[in-house]
């Protein structure tokens, strides 16, 4: 579906992204995850053709690149900046992006997107009056107007309460299941957890390690944590086998509390770069 090959973008004397190569099948949900300034978006203009690499290629479909726009009308974008008119309601919002893309049944394709991202009811209110929520996801709903076969996601949750991000989570599954392919970048980590079918660790514009979330927590995760409590004494305890520590430690007899901790992306994250995905 979407191939990256060796991509590098720098501005300036800042290397934006450094290398990145990817392979992205057809109907995979594949996170892209790391922090602020990693080179996520960045590698996200690149690969809609709105920023040429400096070198390296893309190649959506087996089609070229998406700075063709024959090639890129199989992409559907919603940047992280809302690209919405606020003057404008919800449904002429999706008109205007429908027309653009000459949209044959625009009418109807709009009425079924406005009630896909839940704001059918409304549909005539100006975009200015909505919450930040409800901007995200007519924005993502901009994004699918003229059914994309490939969909990026740029940072969808960014800014919003943690209803509205359920809400947003709930639609990428949506399109998941209807057989989307779906590029979603994020810095939450449990956003990637919960969504994707692959993840790809970004930092300083290189990609560092690509897998399941299983698969980068068995590389790169540690081991679990269980600490066992006796009365006011606890003890912390690392270990390979949770379950046979958890056995051991109830056969030594006295345990009145024990809490496992399992490594996860943050861990993945901490051990790849030395750092905290939130610093």
């Amino acid at each position: 579906m979407l191939t990256l090959r060796a991509i590098r973008k720098s501005f300036g004397p800042t290397t934006a992204v450094d290398g990145i190569s990817l392979d992205i099948a057809a109907g995979e949900v594949f996170g892209l995850l790391g922090p602020n300034g990693a080179g996520k978006s960045t590698t996200i203009a690149i690969t809609t053709g709105l920023l040429v690499p400096d070198s390296g290629t893309v190649d959506l479909l087996g089609l070229g690149s998406p700075s063709d726009p024959a090639v890129r009308m199989h992409l559907g974008l919603a940047p992280q900046e809302i690209t919405l008119y606020g003057e404008l309601t919800a449904r002429e919002n999706l008109m205007f992006f429908a027309r653009l893309y000459r949209v044959s049944a625009p009418h109807a394709r709009v009425d079924r997107l406005l009630e896909l991202v839940e704001l059918d009811g409304r549909a005539h209110d100006r975009v200015a009056t909505f919450s930040g929520g409800m901007k995200r996801r007519l924005n993502l709903a901009a994004a699918l107007v003229h059914d994309p076969k490939l969909v990026l996601l740029d940072e969808p949750t960014a800014g919003v309460d943690p209803q509205s991000r359920n809400r947003i989570l709930d639609l990428v599954r949506a399109l998941a299941a209807e057989g989307k392919t779906i590029v979603y970048t994020t810095h939450y980590m449990e956003e990637a957890a919960k969504l994707c079918d692959r993840v790809g660790i970004v930092d300083h514009g290189r990609m560092l390690d690509v897998g399941t979330v299983s698969e980068l927590i068995a590389r790169h995760g540690g081991h679990s944590t269980v600490t066992v409590s006796r009365g006011e004494a606890h003890d912390r305890v690392v270990t390979a086998d949770p379950v046979s520590e958890v056995a051991r430690q109830f056969g030594a007899g006295g345990v009145t509390g024990v809490r496992v901790e399992q490594p996860d992306l943050e861990a993945v994250f901490l051990a790849l770069t030395g750092r905290s995905l939130r610093e």
